[in-house]
């Protein structure tokens, strides 16, 4: 059984004093952290759990994204995080009413640790199938080992976890009535997927997308890049793709990528069309782009 198994509100709010209990213990021990642990003190700050749209939920901290999607046979979750962050995001499932163990699928958006380094957790937990996308499989599988960046620095290790499914280049990913696609938006890392599914709300079918991410990380080459020479071309292709991509809710890798704490802060007044950002999602795409040809043409002059 994937439906709730109690009864809350539809702000997600439990009404199970005792749970109510739980969660605030839970959050105070988040919250407790040593900032300097993490390069964002955000990505394990708590964020309670609340619905976005239809059978979508929001289930990560306050800047490292998680999502719930909830079908009648069994849950989807996109992006596990960091090893750390399985417990917060098992406890925000359950806030909002949903069994853990219903999760059959798991996605993640990139193979870098702050998305999947819980997944070998989440897996032992749920033994939900494990889908990624193909250039990102000996990624995940070997801990980080393989990253073209950061496969050197053991700090950006993770616990290796088994790929249940290969992924291709808008493939689909099915459960329940649900319908996921994934797109290859490479550049970032070599696998990173962009997620689009459909969702009905107050009658209308809204486009959903989740950027697994487009930045240009600090020391990325994209210049004569031996670990990877096409990286400039594949964030080009990816700009075009994300361009191409219908929007009416704007989501991501990242909280800090469409803006979450404002337009919670405003989903917390009543406002349940907070997420719905067309514009914001052109703009945001359109920034990354213009960041990236701009790294692009300064290294291309160095190298003159």
């Amino acid at each position: 059984m994937s439906g709730p198994v109690t009864g809350i509100p539809t702000n997600g709010i439990p009404l199970n004093l005792k749970k109510l209990v739980a969660s605030l213990a839970l959050l105070v021990a988040f919250a407790s952290l040593p900032a300097a642990a993490l390069p964002d003190p955000a990505w394990t700050r708590p964020q309670p759990p609340f619905r976005i749209a239809g059978n979508l939920y929001y289930v990560g901290s306050e800047d490292l994204a998680s999502y719930l999607i909830v079908t009648p046979q069994g849950n989807i979750l996109i992006n596990s995080n960091l090893e750390s962050s399985v417990p917060q995001i098992q406890h925000s499932v359950q806030a909002l009413g949903f069994r853990f163990s219903d999760i059959k699928i798991l996605l993640v958006g990139q193979g870098h640790f702050d998305h999947c380094a819980g997944s070998a957790r989440v897996k032992q937990l749920t033994h939900a199938q494990y889908a990624v996308m193909d250039a990102d499989v000996s990624v995940v599988q070997s801990g980080g080992r393989t990253d073209f960046y950061y496969g050197a620095d053991k700090s950006m290790r993770f616990p290796p976890a088994h790929v249940d499914r290969v992924l291709h280049d808008g493939e689909q990913v099915r459960l329940g009535g649900t319908v996921l696609v994934a797109h290859l938006t490479a550049g970032h890392n070599k696998g990173t997927t962009t997620w689009t599914l459909d969702e009905p709300e107050a009658g209308k079918l809204l486009h959903v997308v989740i950027v697994g991410g487009s930045g240009v990380n600090t020391g990325y080459k994209l210049v004569h890049n031996a670990q990877y020479p096409q990286i400039a071309a594949d964030y080009a292709r990816g700009f075009a793709v994300l361009k191409a991509l219908p929007c009416d809710i704007f989501l991501g890798a990242h909280g800090g990528y469409f803006d979450m704490r404002p337009k919670y802060e405003r989903w917390l007044r009543g406002d349940r069309s907070a997420f719905i950002d067309p514009d914001g999602y052109r703009a945001y795409i359109a920034g990354r782009d213009r960041a990236f040809e701009a790294e692009l043409k300064r290294q291309s002059a160095a190298q003159q």
